[in-house]
């Protein structure tokens, strides 16, 4: 089995309002469950906004720190699942499951590197 991290891309700016957030979580809550109860899940978390983020970079035999994102832009990762697939096809089946529990946003769907330096 392969792991493959399902990211979810949300625009910068503030929480849906409760009409279409509340559809959203119990949409996931099933989707976690059917992940789980398939031997898929290993792991999930959604991200506090990217405005809360520090970014370390190495300079000069420095490491300079800055607030925010790694990058300009207007979508950031959001949360992300980690599952096991036996395949790339799987994991997609998946990525595209939790695609339509969300309905909304984006969904990246990238295998894992696994073994000894991982």
């Amino acid at each position: 089995m392969t792991r493959y991290l399902l990211s979810i891309y949300q625009p910068d700016g503030g929480t849906p309002p409760p009409e279409v957030l509340e559809p959203i979580v119990r949409n996931l809550d099933e989707f976690n469950a059917e992940l789980r109860a398939a031997g898929a899940w290993v792991f999930s978390a959604g991200l506090h906004p990217a405005s809360t983020a520090t970014v370390l970079r190495p300079k000069d035999g420095e490491v300079l720190m800055t607030d925010g994102p790694y990058l300009e832009g207007k979508e950031h990762i959001g949360g992300f699942t980690i599952i096991e697939a036996p395949d790339l096809d799987s994991a997609l089946g998946w990525g595209r499951k939790l695609a339509e529990a969300i309905g909304l946003l984006p969904i990246e769907v990238r295998p894992m590197q696994e073994g000894e330096s991982c």
